[in-house]
């Protein structure tokens, strides 16, 4: 009895039980009744994409330029915390959490498909040519780009200077407190807080499910094993009880020593595909790609195919949008947790740029050595499936199983890596934003995640998963643009008060008499 009363202790019971039963109505429909939850998660993609692909695509223009706004504003110079707090963790190891938290499996899956398949059927020209190859590329860089780390940064930095810096609880309903005050104790705060345990949960079972469907994939390619929904479901399983035992170990010993390992493997995968590919050819891509990149990037972010239809868009560009603001609770609160004693300014530029920059990277190196075998060597690798194209890829290179294997570690290790911090975030959320919520809470959480990544590759595979992105990032979209109004509302108050108090010291100092 005294254990089921540490495990309650601190949750919200509004915010936990009516987000449990909601989630649990979704499992039991998509469990029971497979083939009409997969018929309606088509309709709702359709109608949000037909009509509200436009907003999906202002609203994060608008995060991308918010973010750049706040850099340079005078709000820069505030800290994550108190005046002389310092941060908690070095660069390394921050960076290498918020690379596994903000990309990880999507990097893996899609790092060799994506590129590939804008080559083979871009939404604007002919496929197949050279300018095929490199808008392939622009529009990979596009999505993965300052656009998805900017909807991170807006998550993480409201909840972080309110948390850190005025000492509110560390969840979604404290970047509200300028607009609401106490009122986000009430019913408009536990609102905001299933919105976002929703948003994390869908966000992080499209992740696992994508990862799932690579490691299945994987798996086949090494020991011929098959490809099936019910042996994908299998890995789900075994692999969410694995990312138990990381949720056990804690925030210091589980998910930074994942995600530090995470790091050193990918950049031995990278710069091994690096010197046994086209080397030269990917230096000169890397740098054409990014100014290819920074030359469209206005055109790009309020691009939406009105003349051409929606239906590149929502399978790929509004799927993304609806992805990164799906996981934008999730990532937002991890990276707020262990960003604590950084400025406004260090906290938006190290967000905003390291990751990228190794994203693209990653990106360069398996996307254009890809497309280089595709146009230039053997071929064959547009002919696999999107889970298969990274392991034909590495046929064409030395050592093919071993990087294979690597590759298949590296997926179920950032799939541990996300269901762990993801499971936190939940559990924070659902506790009042209690930084360290009870273990029970963070496996029950952790055991979900699996579950509803389970019931969606039942109910479609990857057309599902996208879905559930789309729509349940959704709503959250208009949190986000309400949150960005309440953080610049927030600090100018700060700003304002700071002022005050330095003028009214100047006022009191005596003055100096003149010398004659």
């Amino acid at each position: 009895m005294s254990y089921f009363k540490k495990l309650f202790a601190d949750i919200n019971p509004y915010v936990f039980f009516i987000s449990v039963g909601v989630i649990g109505l979704f499992l039991f429909s998509g469990a029971v009744f497979t083939e009409q939850t997969g018929e309606i998660f088509d309709l709702i993609q359709n109608f949000i994409v037909v009509k509200f692909g436009w907003f999906y695509t202002l609203a994060v223009g608008v995060y991308l330029v918010f973010v750049i706004f706040l850099f340079f504003s005078p709000y820069g110079g505030f800290k994550l915390g108190p005046d002389e707090s310092e941060p908690d963790y070095t660069y390394a190891s921050w960076f290498a959490m918020l690379f596994s938290a903000g990309m990880g499996i999507g990097l893996v899956f899609f790092g060799v498909a994506e590129p590939m398949y804008h080559y083979l059927s871009p939404p604007t020209m002919p496929g197949e040519t050279i300018t095929a190859a490199k808008e392939s590329m622009k529009l990979t860089f596009f999505h993965w780009g300052f656009h998805a780390w900017a909807i991170y940064i807006v998550v993480g930095l409201s909840l972080a200077y309110f948390s850190f810096r005025h000492n509110l609880p560390l969840s979604i309903r404290s970047a509200f407190y300028p607009l609401l005050g106490e009122r986000i104790n009430g019913p408009i705060g536990n609102i905001v807080d299933i919105l976002a345990i929703f948003g994390t949960m869908f966000g992080v079972a499209t992740s696992l499910g994508v990862g799932v469907l690579q490691i299945n994939e994987g798996l086949n390619f090494l020991l011929g094993i098959g490809t099936s929904t019910t042996l994908q479901i299998l890995l789900v399983v075994v692999i969410t009880l694995i990312a138990t035992g990381s949720v056990a170990l804690g925030l210091d010993k589980g998910i930074r020593r994942l995600s530090n390992f995470n790091m050193t493997i990918a950049i031995f995968i990278v710069g091994f595909v690096f010197f046994t590919g086209p080397s030269i050819f990917i230096l000169n891509s890397m740098v054409e790609n990014t100014g290819f990149y920074l030359q469209n990037l206005v055109e790009t972010t309020f691009w939406l195919n009105s003349y051409g239809g929606t239906d590149w868009l929502g399978d790929w560009t509004l799927f993304y949008w609806g992805w990164w603001i799906a996981w934008s609770p999730f990532v937002g609160t991890f990276i707020a947790r262990v960003s604590r004693g950084r400025t406004v300014r260090e906290f938006i530029a190290g967000v905003l740029l390291a990751p990228t920059g190794f994203t693209f990277i990653w990106l360069t190196v398996f996307g254009n050595t890809g497309l280089h075998m595709e146009i230039f060597g053997v071929g064959g690798i547009s002919e696999g499936g999107t889970e298969q194209m990274l392991f034909l890829m590495l046929q064409n290179l030395p050592i093919t199983e071993l990087m294979s294997m690597l590759c298949v570690l590296i997926i179920v290790s950032f799939f541990v890596t996300s269901s762990d911090s993801g499971s936190l975030v939940i559990g924070m959320l659902s506790s009042n934003g209690n930084p360290d919520p009870p273990l029970g809470q963070r496996i029950f959480w952790a055991l979900g995640e699996g579950a509803v990544a389970a019931v969606l590759l039942l109910a479609g595979g990857l057309a599902a998963l996208q879905t559930a992105a789309i729509t349940t990032g959704f709503p959250f979209t208009v949190v986000l643009l309400i949150m960005c109004y309440s953080l610049v509302k927030g600090m100018s108050r700060e700003r304002e008060e700071l002022m005050m108090t330095r003028r009214y010291f100047v006022a009191q100092r005596p003055k100096e008499k003149k010398s004659n």
